[in-house]
C-alpha cells in the first residue's frame, strides 16, 4: 500500500480503560524504553493506567484509538490540561502514539485529524504538542497539520546519556466562539 493512501480496514474508536488500557500501556512502554518520545526512564506498571484514565474521564478528555479489523489497537491520541491555572482552560497538550510495528501508515495523521476535530467541538483554542526536537517524523506530521513552532526549551531532558531539547508546536483554532473569564 502506498503510504499516502488511507487504510480503510482501520477505524477510529473511543478507547475505554477496560478494553484498551493494556494495549495503550504496551505502546507507551515501548516508547519509554526505545525512544525519546516520552521523557520517562522506567516502563509504567499496569496500575498506572487507572490513574491515567481517571484523569482523562475527570477532565472530559478524549482517548481516540485506531484499531484494525480484529479490534487490535494500532495507536491512540489524547489530550490533557496544558497547565493547572484557570486562564489556560482553552489550551490543551496533546499526544499521539502509534505502535512501533504500525508506523509509516499515516495512522498518526488520522488520529491527529480526529482530535483536532474534537478540540474544535470542545471549544479548545490552542493545542500544544511537546516533541523531542530530534524527532523529525513527529515534527513533519505536526507541520503538515498546520502546527507552528512556538519555541524550544534546550537541554530540557536527559535520557540515553544525552541532553534532549523539547520543541513546542501549537495549533491555534478559531474556537471558542465566545471565550469568557472565570
Amino acid at each position: 500500500m502506498n503510504t499516502h493512501e488511507q487504510d480503510d480496514s482501520v477505524r477510529l474508536i473511543d478507547c475505554t480503560e477496560a478494553e484498551h488500557a493494556p494495549a495503550i500501556l504496551e505502546i507507551l512502554n515501548e516508547a519509554i524504553v526505545n525512544s525519546t518520545a516520552l521523557y520517562d526512564y522506567v516502563p509504567r506498571p499496569p496500575e498506572a493506567m487507572a490513574t491515567w484514565f481517571a484523569a482523562k474521564r475527570a477532565g472530559g478528555f478524549p482517548v481516540v484509538g485506531a484499531v484494525d479489523a480484529s479490534g487490535k489497537l494500532l495507536g491512540f491520541a489524547s489530550w490533557g490540561a496544558f497547565r493547572a491555572f484557570p486562564a489556560y482552560k482553552y489550551t490543551v497538550e496533546h499526544s499521539v502514539y502509534v505502535h512501533h510495528e504500525q508506523r509509516g501508515r499515516r495512522l498518526g495523521e488520522r488520529l491527529m485529524r480526529e482530535i483536532i476535530r474534537r478540540a474544535k467541538e470542545a471549544q479548545v483554542h490552542v493545542m500544544v504538542g511537546c516533541i523531542d526536537a530530534a524527532n523529525p517524523g513527529s515534527i513533519a506530521l505536526h507541520t503538515r497539520l498546520g502546527f507552528v513552532h512556538a519555541g524550544t526549551v534546550t537541554q530540557a531532558g536527559f535520557k540515553f546519556g544525552r541532553w534532549l531539547d523539547a520543541a513546542f508546536y501549537q495549533l491555534t483554532l478559531e474556537t471558542p466562539v465566545q471565550p469568557v473569564d472565570g
